[in-house]
This record gives structure tokens, C-alpha cells and sequence, in this order.
């Protein structure tokens, strides 16, 4: 017998900007899980023959059991990273939860690339667990929300306050769909919304292309990028960031200060690696994030169990 709680359907090592994570141990490798499945039910999933198993005839089952010893061993002899992607991992919180406890003393941090829509109560357990998460803020209103993802936007805004006020180290993404979410009200609101939890919280600026139930959209373009970007840091967000189709620009971290490059990113890899310290070399302005491996140990975890 198979249970998607402790089963993933991915299991291979990527460079931790892939989640994407810009300001976490940046150039480090991470064992990334896949649990199949996902709380949401977004048009435009690249992943959805994953994300939506249950609902969706092409989401076949493809996942295997977890030997907890294997992954965080495999982890161990990485770079002590173990991340979680492409699916929902809330909705295999147990396995996050038993991984902690396994790679504590192995100094194993575990990261999230998540949609942010789980109670307070998972949260609370699971947060003390975590050392960085990806949260998808994918509109700044009720109505969009619940358009795009069939669920609320109240409980997504809540677990990324929550994250930041225990110490998780957060970053937010938001895919930029033509004709939902471009629009400049649009944008300023979530970048304002972001600003009102941290002005440091990194902010990625996804690519929208045409997949799922959204084939017949346009791609988003890099000039509506580049415009978005812009408006974003007008609304005084630190690290606005865009993968691949504002090239270099787009990827690399500035100092808020000096304006000089602290890191420069390829696609999906580091050029250049920043100071432990996380200060830039230029001026001395601490850049927020972490910029290298914990020790002696990540945050401890709760023992107890959802």
C-alpha cells in the first residue's frame, strides 16, 4: 500500500535558486520531494499532471515510498538541503515533519516552494521546522484569488506573516498573467501588500506560458516584466527579481545602498558568491538573508505531530 504522504514522484538534486530561492545559500544544491497532489486548482500549472492527481486524467500515480534514512542521507552528502517543490508539500506535512526530526542532528535544512494556504495550527507546528519558503502570491484580492485557485487569499497572506515573524526565511513569487494580474493596480496592490510584512522580502516575477487551462493566453512579455519590476521597486520592495527573460538584470542581487552587484546569477546557478556575512563588499550594507550553511543546527522542530 502507497500513501501520497510519504511518497514522492520527483527525486533529484537541483541549485536551490531553482525553487526559486535568490537569498538562502546561494550556488547550494538541494534534494527536492515531490508528493503528488496540490490544495489549488490554478489554470495555468506547468506541473499539473503532478499537481493534480485525483482530478485529472492525465495525473497518474508515478510516486514511490520515502526511505527517510536514504533521502537525508543523500541530502547529508549534498549540500544539507532538502527541498520540497513542484507539487503542495502541505498536503505532506507529516513527511516534512519526519524528515526534520531524522536530519536534525545531520544539520539538514528543509525548504518549501508552497501556495501558502494552510491553518494556523499546521503552521504553528511546522514553521520551527522550515529555514526557507517560497510562497505563491499569485493576486492581492479575494475575487482574483479564488478566480485563479478556487480557495481564499486571507489564509495565504497569514501563513507568509506568520513565516516571517518566527524567523523562516521567506520569498514570495508571483506569475504574471496577461489580462489577470498586469495590470499596474494589480501590481502595485500586491507589491504593497508585500511591503506592509517586509520590504526585504524578495519578490520573484514569474513568466506566465500558455499550459493546462490557460493554452491560448499569450506568453507574458519581458516588456510588461521590465514595466512590472520597475513599479515594484517604486513601492520600495529591496529585490525584485525575474528569471530568465530580463537576462542577467533581471537574476543578479543589488545593494539597496550602493546599488553595486553583491551576486550575480546564471539561470538556475550562482557566478558569483556573496560574503558569508551577507554584507556588501562595497559599502557594508547587511543584505538580508542566509548566506550560509546554519550552525550549529537549523531551527529545532516541534515534536509534535499534526
Amino acid at each position: 500500500m502507497e500513501t501520497a504522504t510519504f511518497a514522492t514522484s520527483v527525486w533529484h538534486l537541483d541549485n536551490i535558486e531553482r525553487k526559486p530561492l535568490y537569498h538562502f545559500r546561494p550556488g547550494s544544491r538541494a534534494l527536492t520531494l515531490a508528493s503528488p497532489g496540490c490544495s489549488f486548482r490554478c489554470g495555468y500549472c506547468q506541473n499539473y499532471r503532478l499537481s493534480q492527481f485525483g482530478r485529472h486524467p492525465e495525473a497518474a500515480w508515478s510516486a514511490r515510498p520515502v526511505d527517510l534514512e536514504n533521502v537525508v542521507a543523500e541530502a547529508e552528502a549534498a549540500d544539507g538541503i532538502i527541498a520540497f517543490s513542484y507539487s503542495e508539500p502541505t498536503l505532506a506535512a507529516e513527511l516534512t515533519l519526519d524528515l526534520a526530526k531524522h536530519g536534525r542532528d545531520r544539520k539538514i535544512s528543509l525548504v518549501w516552494k508552497t501556495n501558502g494556504f494552510i491553518t494556523e495550527e499546521a503552521l504553528t507546528t511546522i514553521a520551527p521546522c522550515l529555514a526557507a519558503v517560497n510562497v505563491d502570491l499569485k493576486a492581492a484580492n479575494e475575487e482574483s484569488h479564488r478566480q485563479l485557485t478556487g480557495a481564499s487569499l486571507a489564509p495565504v497572506v497569514a501563513a507568509i506573516k506568520h513565516l516571517k515573524n518566527t524567523g523562516v526565511w521567506v520569498e514570495i513569487s508571483t506569475p504574471l498573467i496577461p489580462g489577470f494580474n498586469t495590470d499596474d493596480a494589480s501590481i502595485l496592490a500586491m507589491a504593497k501588500l508585500i511591503t506592509s510584512i517586509s520590504p526585504e522580502i524578495p519578490w520573484h516575477l514569474v513568466r506566465f506560458m500558455p499550459d493546462h487551462l490557460m493554452r491560448t493566453l499569450p506568453p507574458t512579455s519581458p516588456a510588461l516584466l521590465a514595466h512590472a519590476a520597475r513599479l515594484a521597486a517604486r513601492a520600495d520592495i529591496q529585490h525584485v527579481y525575474v528569471e530568465r527573460a530580463l537576462h542577467e538584470q533581471g537574476r543578479n542581487t543589488l545593494c539597496p545602498s550602493c546599488h553595486s552587484t553583491f551576486v550575480r546569477r546564471g539561470i538556475w546557478s550562482l557566478e558569483s558568491s556573496p560574503n558569508l556575512d551577507g554584507r556588501c563588499p562595497n559599502c557594508g550594507f547587511s543584505i538580508p538573508g542566509r548566506w550560509h550553511r546554519p550552525s550549529p543546527s537549523p531551527l529545532p522542530c516541534l515534536p509534535t505531530a499534526l
